[in-house]
């Protein structure tokens, strides 16, 4: 070890870094954002301190760390009940189960097995999931997570469990709190440390409850940052109801996620030094997906505006091959689908980026070492399949007026 340059380096760090204890926290309001105890320091003295950790460390590794991703809008707990519709204590039992299931066999998602894969090595971690909702009480909220962490449902609790299976983020969009409707990311706590998260409101106030441009309700964006445990791979992960009455609304409100996507990635990049001693600057090293219901078919505008940007993609139209594709194309159904079959369409979906990083399944196999994804050494997003899952039951009782959606991919960066 040439200690005198490990030396230098060091006197380095000192003369530029801004100590983190000397920096002012972050002015949120409470339950609104948070920052999990991360130091935040300048850039030039972030940079010094991982030249130091990257001459100790070893080479950087390629890992992949496989995903999925469920998006379903359940449907609060209504107390006048359409046609068809069962109140939320029938609902209940589909919707946890549907989640368990679906996410059953994946690292930290049950109580008694890790996983059923093999234990994760440096080059491959066991799959993990992320559950995104929408239109969930807060009620509905404490009675999912305490069927998802193995407890006792019935049991009297005002407050949504934080494990030891599941947790959740997200607040309100009435006043931030727990009146109105959540739009909750849940992870698995014993895969995913949490690094950093806020909720946004989708208007031109989007840090206090309000309504955006000709919405009918407020509208909210959950956001948070995840590190996994083991490949230390950081992820962005998006959750979000656009409105159900404004167009402009909902053009605005991509508009405002796409900018807060960026304005968090850029405060969340990660630097990598190179073998010959060079600093690289990657702020694409962070995989983000965005899911949610966008009350918008593929081809109106909230679902062109974001199509049409050079930071997201949709997931499904990376899944070329039909035998990848599993059920309906239709995600809304309502609740009689005779009779509604105009209101009915694809409107809940996965987004992934950035753009230039997703690729189909088979990576260099399928497409070629020509992909941008595949030509630069760091992160990719593969995508390996995409599902909607049925939402009508025996006796012809619905779990939502929605269906769930589930994307499997897979996330390759270096460690």
């Amino acid at each position: 070890m040439n200690f005198p340059l490990v030396q230098t380096v060091f006197d380095a760090f000192q003369a530029t870094a801004t100590p983190f204890w000397s920096n002012s926290a972050p002015t949120y309001a409470p339950n609104r954002y948070q920052t999990l105890p991360t130091p935040s320091l300048q850039r030039q003295g972030l940079r010094s301190s991982l030249l130091i950790m990257r001459i100790l460390a070893p080479p950087l590794t390629q890992v992949e760390l496989p995903i999925r991703i469920l998006t379903h809008n359940i449907r609060y707990a209504a107390t006048s009940l359409e046609r068809n519709e069962r109140p939320w204590h029938e609902r209940l039992p589909l919707i946890v189960s549907e989640l368990s299931y679906n996410t059953q066999f994946l690292t930290g998602s049950t109580p008694n097995n890790e996983s059923i894969f093999p234990e994760p090595s440096a080059q491959t971690a066991a799959g993990a999931a992320f559950i995104c909702l929408q239109e969930v009480l807060h009620g509905q909220l404490v009675d999912i997570l305490a069927g998802l962490n193995d407890q006792d449902i019935s049991k009297d609790s005002s407050s949504p469990s934080a494990g030891p299976i599941w947790a959740h983020i997200g607040i309100a969009r009435e006043d931030g709190l727990e009146k109105g409707e959540y739009s909750p990311i849940l992870y698995p706590v014993r895969v995913f440390s949490l690094l950093h998260f806020e909720n946004i409101w989708l208007s031109s106030t989007p840090h206090e409850p309000s309504k955006g441009w000709d919405a009918g309700s407020p509208r909210i964006l959950t956001v948070g940052v995840f590190e996994h445990r083991i490949t230390r791979q950081r992820i962005m992960a998006c959750c979000t109801h656009l409105d159900n009455q404004g167009g402009e609304a909902r053009k605005q409100s991509v508009r405002l996620i796409l900018e807060t996507i960026e304005r968090i990635r850029n405060q969340w990049i990660t630097a990598i030094c190179a073998p010959d001693g060079k600093l690289e600057d990657r702020s694409g090293e962070m995989g983000v997906f965005l899911a949610g219901d966008f009350n918008s078919l593929p081809e109106q505008e909230a679902y062109l505006e974001m199509a049409h940007s050079d930071l997201m993609c949709d997931l499904r139209e990376h899944v070329e091959s039909k035998n990848r594709r599993y059920g309906e194309d239709i995600t809304f159904t309502g609740f009689n689908r005779d009779q509604d079959p105009e209101d009915q369409g694809r409107i809940d979906f996965i987004w992934l980026g950035p753009k230039e990083t997703v690729v189909g399944r088979g990576g260099l196999y399928e497409v070629g070492v020509s992909n941008p994804a595949l030509a630069r050494p760091g992160l990719w997003w593969e995508v390996r399949g995409y599902a909607v899952l049925p939402n009508v039951f025996e006796e012809g009782i619905y779990s939502s007026d929605h269906r769930p959606v589930v994307g499997d991919v897979c996330l390759h960066g270096v460690v």
